[in-house]
Order: C-alpha cells, then structure tokens, then sequence
C-alpha cells in the first residue's frame, strides 16, 4: 500500500508530460512545514541561447536559485512530486492550467482549467520592457538582495536603490566586446560593491540581456561582514562560480587570470565599475581602471573631501582664487559643491589625457540621490592631445592644487604633461 499522500501514477504522469512538453510556462508547489511556507517553483528560462529550467526555493524567508538542464530538472520534478504532507501544485501550461490540493488527511483533490491558447512569452533574455531590471525576469535577484519582499513587490525603503541601479545598468554601453577574442571572458571589476546590489544585477544584466556566454564579475570591499553577505547571495541565486567577493582594498586587489589569459601578463579586466565609492577610492577605481587597461569604465562618485581640504586653506587670502571666490569659498555647502565639480572635472580631463572618451552626466534622477554625477568612459582616443592637456593644466594651476588622481598616476600622466609646461 502506498503512502496516503502519495500522487496517483496517471495524475504524476500527466504533470511529467506537462512540464516537459510544448507550451510549458511555470509550476508552483507550496508546502506548510511548522507554520512556515516552502515554496519551489519551476519555470523555462534561456541563458546564453542554452534552454535551461530555473528552480526557485523559498523557505523561511531564504531565497536559493538554481538552474538545471533536462537530466537535473527531471530529477527535480520527481522530488517535487514526490513530497509529502498537505501541499498545493499549480501547473500552468499555454494549453491550460492544473491545480491540486492535497489535503491534511491525503486526499489529491484536483482541478483542470478550460482548454487555452495563451501565447508564451519568450524566455529570459529575449523579452523587451522598459527598464534594464525589467528586460529579464529579474524576480529572484530583486528578492535575494533584499530591494524586493517576498511577494516580489519593490520595498519602498528599497525605491531609490532600485532605480539608482536600474538608471546605472542604462549606461552600460549597448555593444560589449571583451578585449580579446570573442569567446573570451568579459571581466567586470566593482570597487566598492557594498551591499553588491549593482554587482549582482550587472551580472545578469550582461548575461541575460546583453547575451555575453562568459562573464565573470568581482566585488570588491573593504568590509568583510558584507563581503561575506554578498557570498551568501551568490551562493543562493546559484552564481558564486561567476561573481566572486574580496574583502581588501581596491588598490591591492588583482583580478586571476581567466582561462586562456597568460598569467605572466597579468589578468584581463574589461570593464570597471563603481557606484559611490568615499572619496579618493573613487580616484583609486579610476586609476585601477587605466592600469588593468578597462576599456569601460562608468563611476558615480560620493563624497568628495581630499581637494576641500586644499581649497578650504584659501579662504581669507587676498590673493589667487580666494581674492575672487572669497565670498563663495566662505560657506561651507558652496565651497563643498564647488570641490564637488572641480574633483569630477579634473577627473575627466585626466581620462581624456590618458586615451579615455570621458563624458559626465546625470545618471539618475536627484530625488533618488544627491550623488548623481557618473564619469562614463571608454578607451579609444589618442593620449596626450594637447587640448585635454591644456585645459587641465589651465584650471589645476589657477587653482594651485594637485589633485589626487594625479599624484596616483603620475607615472602615466608627467609625459603627457611635461610637453607643455
């Protein structure tokens, strides 16, 4: 005799051929476990042009995500169907969907729509909607990080992280090449990931959307706790092999060379982000950028105190700026905002001396933040053309500061200059 919650072998077949048939759109299974839900959901998805089957498993609030192949995903379905206790599975196919509740007392009470003819939306990277976060089924990340809750509604304490993100991933340039051949792996370094919520998102975004087979994405932070809550979130979304965190340093991080990179050379490091990293750690993604030779790189700055510390030494001088902007540099917010702009300032200049197409612009709106200013970089000119070096030198020595950056890549950057002093 069988287990009293055991499905009957016609009703276990039928779910079988609906699931791995034509149409097949998504299956659901929720199971009460000592006043908690678990629930595990099963659904076609497309990564890299390879049909897969995404598992999502939501237990005590923890979301895990994994995706299998046609061999895994059978072996799944049949631990799906073969649970035990009170449960509820919800199938739903183009043709039609089926529903079964089985009871306390293990009675299979079952339910069949209406014949259907519902279109099915394509998979994964293929559909077409508004926002980046939206071009792909991007549910999973959004409740894994935290911005969405477990209904898959977006937290409104979350709101202007979801849309600073969502406007970030709208500068990622629209055609990506690796630096090497096309095969080849696409490397993103993220100094300063914090939380990783931009981190986890690129990812996806160039895998799913962007279609890039070979991605490998690293956070990199100075905070272990949150290095290792990034860990945890990799390891639950399934891509702890792809995107990798490092507490430390930007300045001593150095990425593995990827499969068929030379070692001796160093590795490879396509693209450098970094979404409000403090002060001079922004200059130092910068520099790391121009040294790993990125050939994008996109940094949305914070706060900015080294150069104010300079320029604030002026105020009360008769001569120089301080005789002209005296008035200006005596309030504080004012002489903030100014150091604000003449940091970025120097900054895209100097990425244009050193080969860099550098534009600054507004990437999100400033009701979701103050700091709204990201450098947007790709390497492509000519170093050393005398009109970025002309008016870098201009605007520097009126001020009479050296800035940061400059003092980081002075190797890079005295040739360069030295031709027109």
């Amino acid at each position: 005799m069988g287990d009293r919650f055991e499905l009957e072998k016609g009703l276990a077949d039928e779910i079988r051929a609906r699931v791995f048939g034509e149409g097949f759109m998504k299956l659901v299974q929720s199971v009460r476990r000592g006043g908690e839900t678990f629930r595990i959901s099963l659904r076609p998805v497309e990564i890299g042009s390879r049909r897969l089957f995404q598992a999502e498993m939501v237990d005590a609030g923890q979301t895990q995500v994994k995706n299998f192949g046609g061999s895994e995903a059978a072996a799944g379905l049949e631990e799906i169907i073969a649970q035990k206790g009170a449960r509820e599975l919800h199938l739903i196919t183009a043709a039609g969907d089926l529903h079964v509740r089985v009871t306390r007392k293990g009675h299979a009470l079952v339910s069949r729509s209406a014949a259907m003819n519902r279109k099915v939306e394509p998979l994964g990277h293929d559909r077409v909607k508004k926002t980046p976060l939206n071009t792909f089924d991007s549910a999973a990340l959004l409740r894994a990080t935290g911005i969405a809750d477990g209904a898959g509604n977006i937290r409104a304490s979350m709101r202007g992280k979801y849309d600073q993100v969502n406007e970030f991933l709208k500068n990622v340039p629209s055609r990506l090449a690796p630096s090497a051949s096309s095969d080849a792996t696409f490397t993103v370094v993220d100094c300063g990931c914090g939380k990783a919520y931009l981190t986890f998102a690129l990812y996806f975004y160039l895998t799913q959307v962007c279609g890039m087979a070979n991605v490998k994405v690293y956070g990199v932070d100075r905070r272990e706790d949150v290095v290792e809550a990034a860990r945890k979130t990799a390891m639950a979304l399934d891509v702890a092999g792809d995107v990798e965190f490092v507490a430390g340093d930007i300045a001593d991080f150095a990425p593995r060379p990827q499969d068929g990179e030379d070692g001796a050379r160093g590795a490879r490091v396509d693209m450098v982000v970094s979404l409000h990293a403090c002060d001079t750690a922004t200059d130092e993604a910068l520099a790391k950028a121009v040294e790993w030779k990125a050939r994008y790189i996109l940094s949305a700055p914070c706060c900015q105190h080294e150069l104010q510390k300079s320029i604030g030494e002026m105020s009360g001088r008769a001569t120089g700026p301080a005789a002209v902007f005296g008035g200006l540099l005596r309030q504080s917010i004012l002489r903030e905002r100014l150091c604000d702009i003449l940091t970025d300032a120097f900054r895209a200049l100097i990425m244009r001396i050193l080969g860099f197409k550098t534009q600054v612009v507004e990437f999100v709106s400033s009701e979701a933040t103050a700091r709204n200013i990201m450098l947007r970089c790709e390497y492509g000119v000519k170093p050393g053309q005398s009109g970025a070096v002309g008016e870098y030198l201009a605007l520097r020595d009126y001020w009479g500061v050296t800035p940061w950056l400059e003092s980081r890549l002075f190797a890079l950057l005295e040739r360069h200059l030295a031709q027109y002093r």
